[in-house]
């Protein structure tokens, strides 16, 4: 049997295909340029635009400098978190490439070359997702074919729309209705567009009493639609969801779908939910999806393709309604928007995409059965057998039994605690665990709450089973440290009540301990001033807490914070000791404060001690003309009768005290000297009690295996920084302001002290200045 004859195929088709490959493989290496090349990318890409070069340059250079636009000055390929793309990206990415290509094409064929694209797309979606008879208008913004529908249906339901125009709507006015539950603006965006008033947009509140929190009330929108009709008002469209965007609950379809058949009214449904309908099993509430009038889909995130449209598929039997609505299109060129996703279908063929949504909503159901073994964790799931959205949030467990801390009489803003909690749980699960997806999402009811849709980021990101089980065992970790966290709360708020020198400042937004400011004592100084010295020795403490060896985490808090001069302490653990984590803030605060305003005197401090000092110094110049007389001043007769009648005279040392801020005697400096000499004994160091290594401060005895030692952590940090203190200043607190020595020294003194020359006697003011 004859092979069938291989087709050339064409050139400028083959040579797309490597110029992609290529430029791929250049923007995904990591590789920058050289070091000349550093240098230049650091001087003219980054800073301002400049200039275009006369004389072009080449396609490596072009990518090169995309490369460094979208990567930045990150020259380390872990920190880069990009989409992952895949043989089935590239295919969608070379879709883009073609498009231009097939648009030059000459008029006729470029015709039958994108009805053929639009017509096999529009075919295989519909299949695919069990809409039969359906049309598909291809839009890069989600929310543009809904618009479309719009026009579609004012144009249906006023016939003279056309020509009139918005004259028509003013004897009834129209009216839009959607749930509270979707996306928010998207209704404001529809009236915009439309040039109708808001009040032309009816939000439809959820079930309060039955069902779920996040489904429609049907009851209340049947109540409403009778209201507008008795008021002159046209019903037009109701837009429903099929996985609502924060909780992937599905509205009462079927219901919905009744009541849009008894009003003469068009309902659209969207949601990620609507992927299912693709899989063998499917709930009976996404099925009635199909019923509707139309529906947006999202094929891009779902099967991790990259740039390629969102599709609306609606049935609709007037073409030419459809073409004045702008749901079709005579341009050839709009029909090529189709193109990358009619490659990446083919690519990827019918049990490929199949096999990617049933992955994603497998790892839903994996998460949702280990959630359900989790103490303290409460999950928001429709349908726990089918929902590919997992919603779960952390609750304190108050039947639990605490094992240290107080949990009773904390009700007031436990709500916006456990909020904050919750926010640092999704961001700390979606640091640690990227490949899962994770993220934060706010609900009316249920508060912040960390969102699991694998449908939406799986594909993207490459999500395995694997991440799913880390993202437990991470999850696993975190309870304790947030149940401790709430718990010792309170107690740390009672604990800084009790220090004068602490401030506690509710901060319900922040996810740890709690936060505190110290107060200086001296209340004599205007508000500039000690908001100066607040600041200040705040700083000072957060340094110093930071340097402590410890599981807390100290910090000056968010970076748009209303608070300022606090202290932000994080999360907590279970053998935690609040009273002394309290008391050693208070205490390093207190050291701080007394060591500034040390510091802050010491200019005046000198200033009278070197006046004091010279004033004695001339007292003693005068005692001794006295005592030993005018001629032995004299040098060569005084050296004559020192030498034949010596005069027994005492060394008169002044040491001068910055802290008392006088002048004392050096004779109990000089005694201690000596008898240190004599003892030849080593320095040693001040005695604190003993910590075991390993061992972290503000632990509880007992509480862990680090908590071995009857050490107190107050005392160490008190003894260390009273040592460093200590330190800085002996330097200036001994320094010796000597007089004049004498002419003899006895001879038992000989051996330590030199002898000063005569007229040398006022050196050591100038000295001392």
């Amino acid at each position: 049997m004859d092979k069938p004859p291989v087709k050339m195929m064409d050139p400028t088709l083959a040579e797309i295909g490597n110029h992609l490959s290529g430029a791929m493989k250049i923007l995904e290496s990591g590789k920058l340029d050289s070091e000349q090349g550093k240098e230049r990318r650091k001087l003219s890409w980054k800073d301002i635009p400049g200039p275009l070069q006369g004389d072009g340059q080449d396609v490596v250079s072009i990518l090169q400098l995309v490369q460094n636009l979208m990567h930045g000055d990150d020259d380390q390929q872990g920190n880069r978190r990009m989409q992952y793309v895949g043989e089935q990206g590239h295919m969608a990415l070379l879709g883009h490439s073609l498009a231009a290509y097939i648009s030059v094409l000459e008029r006729e064929r470029l015709r039958k070359l994108t009805t053929r694209i639009l017509s096999d797309t529009t075919l295989w979606l519909c299949r695919l997702f069990r809409y039969e008879n359906g049309s598909a208008y291809y839009h890069e913004d989600d929310r543009e074919g809904l618009l479309k529908v719009c026009r579609l249906v004012i144009n249906t339901h006023y016939e003279e729309y056309a020509t009139e125009g918005f004259t028509v709507l003013s004897s009834k006015h129209p009216v839009i209705y959607q749930s509270a539950a979707c996306r928010p603006g998207l209704g404001q965006h529809l009236c915009s567009q439309l040039g109708l008033p808001l009040s032309s947009l009816c939000i439809v509140p959820c079930n309060t009493m039955f069902g779920s929190l996040h489904q429609m009330d049907v009851a209340l929108l049947d109540k409403l639609i009778k209201d507008d009709r008795e008021s002159g008002k046209v019903p037009l469209l109701l837009i429903a969801n099929a996985g609502t965007p924060g909780a992937g609950h599905t509205d009462k379809l079927s219901r919905l779908k009744e009541l849009c058949v008894q009003y003469n009214m068009w309902l659209h449904v969207e949601g990620v939910n609507l992927a299912t309908l693709a899989l063998g099993q499917i709930s009976s509430t996404v099925t009635a999806a199909t019923k509707c009038d139309s529906m947006t889909l999202t094929p891009g995130p779902w099967l991790g393709l990259p740039a390629v449209p969102a599709v609306t598929l609606y049935r609709h039997e007037d073409p030419a309604l459809s073409l004045t609505a702008g749901l079709t299109s005579s341009q050839p060129v709009e029909k090529l928007r189709a193109l990358p996703l009619w490659l990446s279908l083919q690519y990827l063929g019918h049990d490929g995409i199949v096999e990617r949504i049933k992955h994603a909503s497998q790892l839903s159901q994996q998460l949702l059965e280990h959630l359900k073994t989790l103490a303290s964790i409460k999950t928001s799931v429709e349908d726990e057998l089918n929902s590919p959205v997992v919603v779960f949030r952390f609750s304190q467990d108050n039947s639990a039994p605490s094992s240290g801390g107080s949990v009773e009489g904390y009700f007031a803003g436990e709500r916006d605690i456990i909020d904050a909690l919750n926010r640092w749980l999704g961001e700390q699960l979606g640091e640690q665990v990227p490949l899962s997806g994770v993220d934060v999402v706010e609900l009316e009811d249920e508060g912040t709450c960390v969102r699991f849709s694998p449908l939406m980021t799986a594909a993207a990101l490459g999500t395995q089973e694997n991440d799913v089980a880390a993202l437990v065992e991470k999850l696993g970790e975190m309870i304790p440290v947030l149940c401790c966290t709430l718990r010792f709360r309170q107690d740390f708020k009672d604990e800084v009540l009790q220090q004068a020198s602490l401030s506690y400042i509710e901060d319900l937004s922040w996810p740890g301990l709690g936060v505190v400011r110290y107060e200086p004592r001296n209340t004599d100084l205007d508000e500039d001033k000690r908001q100066e010295r607040a600041e200040k020795i705040n700083s000072e403490l957060l340094k110093k807490l930071m340097e402590l060896d410890t599981d807390l985490v100290f910090s000056c808090g968010p970076e748009f914070c209303e608070e300022t001069n606090c202290i932000f302490i994080g999360m907590a653990n279970e053998d935690l000791d609040v009273a002394e984590l309290v008391e050693t803030i208070g205490s390093v605060g207190r050291d701080i404060e007394e060591s500034g305003k040390l510091f802050e005197n010491m200019t005046e401090v000198v200033r009278r001690g070197i006046q004091e000092a010279e004033l004695q110094l001339q007292k003693a110049n005068e005692e001794k003309l006295i005592e030993e007389g005018v001629l032995r001043q004299i040098p060569l007769v005084g050296s004559v009768l020192n030498w034949f009648s010596p005069v027994q005279a005492s060394v008169k040392g002044r040491t001068f005290n910055l802290a008392e801020g006088c002048l004392d005697s050096t004779e109990p400096v000089y005694s201690i000297k000596a008898q240190m000499n004599t003892e030849a004994s080593p320095d040693s160091p001040k005695s604190s009690t003993k910590r075991f290594p390993g061992q972290k401060l503000f632990r509880r005895h007992g509480a862990g295996s680090d908590s071995i030692s009857d050490s107190s952590s107050v005392s160490q940090l008190e003894e260390s920084f009273r040592e460093t203190a200590q330190v800085q200043v002996t330097d200036v607190e001994e320094a010796e302001v000597p007089q004049e020595n004498p002419a003899h020294i006895p001879e038992d003194r000989a051996s330590s002290d030199q002898r000063v020359p005569e007229g040398q006697e006022t050196e050591s003011v100038d000295k001392l200045r």
